[in-house]
């Protein structure tokens, strides 16, 4: 049995974190020791462990107590409606990013960010060797592997919907016998 300040020590958490998930029914303590401080089970600790897991996926609270007791089928259909969540807000992201870019007046900015458009990725493949040939086995091999994750990877760099559209098309038909 754990203290509350041996928990919140062990987890790296603050103490009014744990007194918050127990006020708010989350996390409640198993018992009270001899000096009537709050103590937790190995369960207790288990629970607590997945909460953080959780936290760290961005559920709520709220979400999280309400799944915290639920069946692993449950709590990985919740897990996967926060992907899809987590997915669409990327998407937005990437919305205003590009607008962002259409709307910076000094060009030579863009290459001081993160940004990787198209023609840095084209750059950087033919860099590695790849000619026209070789770029379409590459973008064939990865809409075989991860078709989603090479839909994300198009719209990261920009390239508009028809054009995204056009690519994954033809990268299909390239791998057909």
């Amino acid at each position: 049995m754990l203290t509350v300040g041996q928990v919140a020590k062990r987890y790296q958490l603050s103490r009014s974190t744990l007194l918050y998930y127990d006020n708010k029914g989350v996390l409640k303590p198993s018992g009270r020791n001899h000096a009537n401080y709050r103590v937790y089970s190995n369960e207790d600790i288990s629970k607590l462990e997945r909460i953080i897991l959780l936290r760290n996926a961005g559920m709520s609270l709220a979400d999280i107590s309400l799944l915290i007791d639920k069946s692993l089928d449950e709590i990985e259909s919740a897990l996967e409606n926060r992907l899809f969540c987590i997915n669409k807000e990327i998407q937005t992201l990437r919305n205003q990013q590009q607008v962002i870019i259409n709307l910076i007046s000094k060009r030579d900015n863009i290459d001081k960010t993160r940004i990787v458009t198209k023609e840095r990725w084209v750059e950087m493949l033919r860099t590695a060797g790849l000619d026209e040939v070789g770029m379409w086995q590459w973008h064939s091999a990865f809409e075989t592997s991860s078709p989603e994750a090479h839909q994300d990877f198009l719209e990261s760099i920009g390239i508009t919907k028809a054009e995204i559209e056009t690519i994954r098309k033809k990268s299909r038909s390239a791998r057909k016998p």
